[in-house]
């Protein structure tokens, strides 16, 4: 028995989980109670941390699947991917001999040879992705290097997984579908790292995709979350206040939590979407419609 939605057949690859609590977490989850075979495309580093969410006892109660699905969270496979290196030449040679890497291709282009050995097809793809090694940093006193960085990391890694995605989706009608952040359109000053110019990148890039990948039939859209209390959110500002901010000032007058956000992506990833593309949705308790 499936959810409220069927995916039942379609192979939807989700990257970025690290953790039994983010986003990406929920949504494989949610994806995976709907039907669809689950592929984790995770960090090198953190892919043994992954394993042992998806194994230890201590993690049971967050591995049980949403909508009253019988059984428990599990991907078919999880494979470790740099998202910021395309091919095996772009990981720089001290990183190749690092935990997770191993000396293994981890790259996109490697990650997806083991997709390929998985699987003739996906269907969809979620980008969970989002790094900046200056995040505490606010805009005047960031890097150049670390901008790029998370322009690299945050942006154009959507444009390179959907590029490598595409032949798999090829007569699938495919669905693509990102995470954002109010910061891509709006002055949040201690978003820091450059991380609002990358969501602003990811936004335009996502219409852009959706253009291009729209000729096959394929769908790009992007949802924009409300802050919500995840182990990475904690580097970003004061994020108990955003949170509390959210609660008091959105027209719903409540916060968000992860459900909330996978069910949206959820939606976007359906056939009950089929003509959804190019848009950013917002899932926020419509706080983005204030203006004060």
């Amino acid at each position: 028995m499936t959810g409220p939605i069927n995916l039942a057949g379609k192979v939807a690859l989700v990257t970025g989980v690290a953790d039994d609590v983010g986003f990406g977490w929920h949504i494989a989850k949610a994806l995976q109670a709907a039907g669809a075979e689950i592929i984790l495309l995770s960090h090198p580093r953190v892919c043994s941390i992954v394993e042992r969410f998806l194994t230890r006892d201590k993690s049971a109660t967050e591995r049980v699947l949403p909508f009253g699905v019988a059984g428990e969270f599990k991907p078919r496979a999880l494979i470790g991917c740099d998202v910021g290196a395309d091919t095996l030449d772009d990981i720089a040679p001290e990183l190749r001999s690092e935990k997770g890497y191993d000396g293994k291709d981890v790259s996109i282009e490697g990650a997806f040879k083991a997709v390929r050995e998985l699987t003739p097809h996906v269907d969809i793809v979620i980008h969970c992705v989002a790094f900046s090694p200056e995040i505490a940093k606010s805009l005047p006193d960031v890097s150049r290097k670390a901008y790029l960085m998370a322009q690299s990391i945050s942006s154009y890694s959507l444009v390179a997984l959907a590029r490598a995605a595409t032949p798999l989706m090829k007569g699938r009608c495919g669905s693509v579908v990102g995470l954002s952040y109010m910061a891509s359109e709006r002055a949040v000053p201690f978003y820091g790292g450059g991380m609002s110019s990358a969501k602003a990148s990811l936004e335009s890039d996502s219409r852009l995709l959706a253009w291009f990948l729209g000729e096959e039939g394929h769908r790009v859209n992007i949802v924009s979350a409300g802050p919500y209390a995840s182990r990475a959110a904690k580097s970003i500002g004061d994020i108990g206040t955003m949170i509390d901010t959210t609660a008091q000032k959105s027209p719903l007058r409540r916060a968000i939590d992860a459900e909330d956000v996978a069910n949206a992506v959820l939606f976007l990833s359906s056939d009950m979407a089929r003509n959804v593309t190019g848009t950013t949705m917002y899932v926020d308790a419509g706080y983005h419609a204030m203006g004060v």
